[in-house]
C-alpha cells in the first residue's frame, strides 16, 4: 500500500512537470504550488504572477504581503507547507492582457489536477477562496452576482469556507469602497485561522 504522503509527493512531481496548456503560455510553464498532506490551511488563489513565475514562490509580490497582512502570518508559517498548502486555479503564469493585468488563469488547469490534490489533503480545515475564480469553482451556485456580493456573505460559507477578494493593488479602491471587509472580514478571518491552525 502506499502512504498517502507518498502519493502526494510523487502527485506533486507530476504536476510540476505539467505542460497541459504550454502552448498558450507565453513565459512557458512553471508551476508553482505547495502541499503536505498535514496542512490544515488551503489557500487557493488566481494565477502566479510574474514575481511568482520568476521564483517560484507562491505569493511572493505585494499581493501576497497584502494578504499574510490580512491574515496577521508571518512568512515562516505561510510558507510551512506542513501547515499551510497553496493551490491556485492555475499553477502558471498565463501572461499579461491588452490592459497590462494578468490574463485569467488557464482553464485546464483546476479541471485537471484540483481533485486529485484535494484526495490527499484530508486535513484542511479552512479553504480561503481568494478572488472570483476560485470562488465560483468551489461555492458553485452559493457564490453570489458578484464577488462584492459574495464576500459580502463571508458568514454563509463557513465553517470550511471562507471568500476573499484578491489582495492586489488594483482592489485598493474596492477595499476604500468596502470598509466592512477590514473592519468585520479580516477579524473573522483572523480567528478562524487560530482555531484552524491552532
Amino acid at each position: 500500500m502506499v502512504e498517502p504522503a507518498a502519493g502526494l509527493d510523487a502527485l506533486l512531481v507530476r504536476v510540476r512537470a505539467c505542460t497541459l496548456c504550454a502552448d498558450h503560455l507565453p513565459h512557458g510553464p512553471r508551476p508553482v504550488l505547495r502541499a503536505q498532506a498535514s496542512a490544515r490551511l488551503l489557500i487557493i488563489g488566481q494565477a502566479p504572477g510574474t514575481r511568482v513565475h520568476e521564483t517560484g514562490v507562491p505569493w511572493n509580490d505585494p499581493s501576497g504581503e497584502r494578504l499574510r497582512a490580512w491574515m496577521d502570518m508571518g512568512p515562516g508559517v505561510f510558507y510551512d507547507e506542513t501547515r499551510v498548502a497553496i493551490m491556485p486555479m492555475a499553477f502558471c503564469y498565463p501572461g499579461r492582457d491588452a490592459n497590462g493585468g494578468d490574463l485569467p488563469p488557464r482553464p485546464e488547469c483546476a479541471p485537471a489536477w484540483h481533485e486529485a490534490l484535494l484526495a490527499h489533503l484530508a486535513d484542511i480545515r479552512l479553504t480561503l477562496l481568494v478572488g472570483a475564480y476560485a470562488q465560483a469553482r468551489y461555492l458553485g451556485p452559493r457564490a453570489k452576482g458578484t464577488m462584492t456580493e459574495t464576500v459580502r456573505a463571508w458568514r454563509d460559507h463557513g465553517p470550511g469556507f471562507l471568500p476573499l477578494p484578491h489582495p492586489s493593488w488594483r482592489n485598493t479602491g474596492w477595499l476604500k469602497r468596502n470598509p466592512w471587509f477590514e473592519s468585520d472580514v479580516i477579524p473573522d478571518l483572523r480567528a478562524r485561522l487560530a482555531r484552524a491552525l491552532g
